[in-house]
């Protein structure tokens, strides 16, 4: 592999890595904090990119559409918060692994009513349509740089959001001792839809700016569904900071597997996992 193939390649494993984080953040999110197993987090990365195909053919543009979805996916967050997953925080682990799980199949019958099931194409914005020429030969496209810089800005706001604010100190309490935020005055209901309604919005612009690369197709959220919840694994369970190494770590070995060990490539971010469980039973990172 010579050196710009390795540049190519990297800067692959480090976009895929970044758009796990986004996912998986949101996941951690709800699960640390919540005590939620949310197994419907990747049907909210499909919902994101039919949205983002849907306003973008209505609008005629992808940033608007981007935009519109992302409101409208705090506002279903909030909402299916509160409607839904309220009532089951002090349910058992089964019972909400049951609801969610009940939750892709609706979700899925409701992509299939409202755009049906064929595979759409969302254009790349014409100003990000361009490749950067690192030989004569091999370029990289612009859009990708894009991705992984609004995956960055996202895990920027996050950290300032739960490291640096009062909303992130009451989080923060909040995954700590719920009992103790609430009796010391804290909203913690409130806590709890605001970090649910990040958690929907992450993984549905997630699901939105990957849209243009990966195609919009029925059943997209399954397979990043299960890599989610790897990181997550790998990572620590109710840690950002985890969440963010851990998916740099999948990107990377998946990507460089897939081109260097194509035979069992399927099998190395698994096998990852396992190392790391084996060497620390909690993840890299506690929460």
């Amino acid at each position: 592999m010579d050196l710009a193939n390795f540049l190519i390649q990297l800067l692959n494993s480090v976009q895929y890595g970044l758009l796990l984080f986004m996912l998986a953040a949101g996941l951690t999110l709800i699960f640390g904090i919540m005590g939620v197993v949310n197994l419907a987090h990747g049907a909210f990365y499909m919902l994101g990119a039919y949205v983002a195909w849907s306003l973008s053919s209505l609008t005629g543009s992808f940033t608007l559409a981007v935009i519109g979805g992302a409101v409208l996916s705090v506002i279903f967050g909030l909402l299916l918060e509160r409607l839904l997953f309220r009532h089951f925080y002090q349910r058992d682990h089964l019972d909400q692994v049951l609801l969610t799980f009940g939750l892709i199949y609706i979700f899925e019958e409701l992509r299939s009513i409202l755009w049906g099931d064929d595979v759409h194409g969302v254009k790349i914005p014409d100003v990000l349509s361009a490749s950067i020429p690192l030989t004569d030969t091999l370029s990289y496209p612009v859009y990708r740089l894009f991705m992984s810089a609004v995956c960055v800005l996202l895990a920027i706001g996050l950290y300032l959001l739960i490291s640096k604010t009062k909303l992130g100190m009451k989080i923060r309490a909040g995954a700590f001792n719920r009992d103790m935020t609430e009796a010391l005055g804290v909203n913690i209901k409130l806590i709890h839809s605001v970090v649910f309604a990040i958690g929907v919005a992450l993984a549905t612009v997630a699901g939105m700016i990957a849209s243009p690369i990966s195609s919009v197709y029925p059943n997209m959220g399954s397979q990043v569904l299960i890599m989610c919840f790897v990181v997550v694994v790998i990572g620590g369970i109710g840690s950002v900071r985890g969440a963010l190494i851990a998916a740099l770590l999948v990107g990377l070995v998946d990507t460089f597997g897939k081109v260097l060990l194509p035979q069992v490539a399927g099998m190395l971010v698994y096998m990852l996992m396992a190392a790391v469980l084996l060497w620390k039973p909690e993840g890299l990172f506690k929460q």
